[in-house]
């Protein structure tokens, strides 16, 4: 395995890896030592080549304070190097040992209710204690030194899922930190007292020794500004308490990747120092999880929406835990995988930018939290079906990498994703309105059930390789962008903005010119005059919202209002829809063209979509959020002219169609998502290399199939 230096972060950056990494995360602590020999073998057999280690094993390897013991991993790697298997060893800051707990109190989260959390979960302590990240980089100096020469420790993974299940906290070092950071950002704190807007509600302070963590109605709202800077300050102190360890792992071994484990995407700015530290990012990839918790519908399409934001962090990645089966924990439990299914999501991650994937977990915990938490074997240490899905799948992998590594995904239409900044000022301020991310789920789903290729991307990537670029409703809009953007409507891109974009500035203030602001507002020829709210297509009102901090966007916790609902239409080519969530009032240049107009109440005849030719290509403005519906005609009013076309014409239903690409090589990924057989027509000829057969314009998948045609 060898590593070279990573290139900047982009949606279209490549691994920086030679091979693929296929395997499991492992727990040799779990079970006896007797396993051991049989489990590397069994993991030699399927073809994997790595596993990971000691995430949650601090209490072994430093039983008491400053007293090291790795003889247990020692053994456990030497053990599956011996198998031709390699260790990806983790940092185990997420669970710190209880004699820390109990002799520095002090390192214990605090909620927002002021409880300290207790002994005897996970993410208990406050990682912007200073006390916790020098025992931290103990641990991270201790580990490194060991292994420093170990042949058959290649990379390492720094703690594990950091901020999932929590990113906050009130405690004393972190009001501390808080309070220097924005020391740093502003220097005076007249400079906080406007960005904040102080002289609204008399919130202005005399000095930053006074100021506290902002709280969810306490008893009222607080400034938006105020909020979106304690979230940028956790997302810094979360790089900050990574960079200590990276630091540490970089000084004792250079061949040494290093990457992290993202599972809730909390506070995390993945473009800033965070994602810059590491040689890739990696995302745990639960299909059936997010579907169940998110009710979004549809586990193919939910792992595809997943996949894609994900990959707008970084480019490819690896998924250092990919569901195997049925997984728990005493609060939810996810739906099962079907015969084949476990190996049809695998090659899903890989087919949207995955070059590397470790199923989770080897086997089940017989005792803790996960106890019905599925793995390749079972409870009786015996491999069944999902094994043999394993096996497979490392086999497809070994047939496919040397043609898929290089590769990126392609994107015709591309959603704007990745801004820390957008995703906290939606926080801030939501009025019940969808979120960016919400509104974005209209469009990539009519894409992935249409087959056409579809993704999320930052605006400050290459926007040369996509025809149409979506901004979902983005309230701060960067002058920054403005060049790259415009570029890429001159050469012929398609540009749509959404309702609200440009709205505030980086400290939530509301600009003294009207939206979208300089830049997107010659661009796109328009002005909003006037927006209001309406209600939702097919409510009965407008909705109030309740249930998450600062009242973030939640349908399923939404109540009618008493007042009779306001509906607004309007009419794009010769079909009238119900406006959803917002109306704006639109003022046009003479050279605008409209293409959709309100048909209803006192709006009626004015713009509500705009269309401007610049150069080669358009860029599109939409006074309205996204429906269904209205994704179905922006795409008939758009698509062909700028020339999006599906992957497949015909594509069946529920069947899903990626590819990936470089200058030599085209591979499409086509993936039965349903238990059913399908017939494919109208696919390119190549050969398949999952069967080493040709395909010459159809094919025939069986239940959950899978084919990767290079052509």
């Amino acid at each position: 395995m060898k590593r070279t230096a990573p290139a900047p972060l982009s949606v279209w950056r490549t691994l920086n890896l030679d091979d693929f990494l296929i395997g499991v995360p492992h727990y040799p602590e779990h079970v006896d030592e007797s396993y051991w020999e049989r489990d590397a073998e069994r993991m030699a057999t399927a073809g994997f080549n790595v596993v990971r280690l000691g995430e949650f094993a601090w209490h072994i390897m430093e039983p008491r304070e400053g007293v090291f013991d790795f003889s247990l991993f020692d053994k456990a790697i030497a053990v599956l190097g011996a198998r031709g298997i390699n260790t990806i060893f983790c940092t185990p800051t997420a669970t710190p040992p209880r004699w820390l707990t109990a002799t520095y109190p002090e390192v214990l989260r605090v909620d927002v209710n002021d409880r300290v959390a207790t002994h005897g979960s996970r993410q208990h302590a406050d990682t912007n204690s200073p006390v916790y990240r020098m025992h931290s980089r103990r641990i991270t100096e201790a580990l490194a030194d060991h292994y420093r020469d170990n042949p058959h420790v290649i990379g390492w993974q720094t703690d594990n899922e950091l901020n999932t299940t929590s990113s906050t906290s009130y405690s004393e070092a972190t009001e501390r930190e808080f309070r220097r950071y924005l020391r740093d950002r502003y220097e005076t704190i007249d400079a906080l007292n406007f960005a904040w807007g102080g002289n609204f509600w008399a919130t202005a302070y005399d000095h930053f020794d006074q100021i506290t963590a902002p709280r969810a109605h306490n008893p009222g709202f607080p400034s938006p500004g105020h909020f979106q800077d304690y979230h940028r300050f956790l997302a810094h102190a979360t790089a900050a308490f990574q960079h200590d360890q990276v630091e540490i792992l970089r000084r004792a071994n250079l061949d040494w990747f290093i990457f992290h484990n993202l599972g809730r995407l909390e506070d995390i700015d993945f473009r800033g120092q965070f994602g810059q530290d590491l040689d890739f990012i990696g995302f745990d990839i639960y299909p059936m999880l997010y579907d169940e918790m998110r009710r979004t519908g549809g586990h193919a399409a939910t792992q595809a929406l997943h996949l894609d934001v994900c990959r707008a962090y970084s480019g490819n990645f690896i998924v250092p835990e990919q569901a195997s089966g049925f997984g728990s924990q005493p609060g939810f439990s996810t739906m099962t995988p079907e015969p084949g299914e476990m190996r049809r999501m695998a090659l899903s991650s890989v087919a949207r930018g995955a070059d590397g994937l470790l199923f989770f977990r080897w086997r089940p915990a017989h005792y803790g939290a996960e106890i019905y938490w599925m793995g390749l074997i079972d409870h009786d240490d015996v491999p069944r079906r999902r094994y043999r899905e394993a096996v497979e799948f490392a086999g497809d992998v070994a047939k496919i990498k040397k043609d898929l590594l290089g590769t990126t995904v392609r994107m015709d239409v591309a959603i704007a994703g990745a801004d820390f900044d957008n995703q906290e000022a939606y926080k801030t301020y939501p009025m019940g309105m969808p979120s960016p991310f919400e509104d974005a789920v209209h469009l990539h789903r009519y894409c992935h059930a249409k087959g056409i290729a579809c993704g999320f991307i930052h605006p400050e990537d290459d926007l040369s390789r996509i025809k149409l670029l979506y901004v979902p409703h983005w309230v701060m809009w960067k002058p920054q962008w403005n060049a790259n953007v415009e570029a890429f409507v001159k050469n012929g891109g398609t540009l749509v903005i959404g309702a609200m974009t440009g709205t505030r500035d980086e400290h939530n203030h509301i600009p003294t010119i009207p939206a979208p602001g300089r830049g997107l507002s010659e661009l796109c020829g328009v002005r909003v005059e006037e927006f209001g709210r309406v209600a939702e297509p097919g409510a009965d009102g407008l909705f109030g919202l309740h249930g998450t901090e600062f009242g973030l966007y939640n349908a399923a916790a939404q109540r009618p209002a008493s007042s009779a609902a306001r509906r607004y239409k309007f009419v794009l080519g010769n079909r009238e829809h119900e406006a959803a969530h917002l109306y704006e009032l639109l003022d046009v240049d003479a050279d605008v063209k409209v293409l959709g107009r309100w048909s209803s109440r006192f709006a009626s005849g004015r713009a509500a979509i705009t269309i401007r030719k610049v150069g080669e290509g358009s860029a599109v403005y939409m006074g309205t959020y996204l429906t269904e519906t209205l994704v179905e005609n922006l795409a008939d009013q758009l698509f062909a002219r700028a020339g999006i076309a599906p992957l497949i014409a015909d594509l069946p239903a529920n069947v899903e169609v990626t590819l990936r690409h470089a200058a030599d090589r085209k591979l499409l990924f086509v993936l039965n998502t349903d238990e059913g057989t399908v017939e494919i027509s109208s696919l390119p000829a190549g050969m398949d290399l999952l069967t080493d057969k040709e395909v010459n314009g159809c094919l025939s998948l069986g239940p959950h199939g899978c084919a990767v045609i290079r052509f």
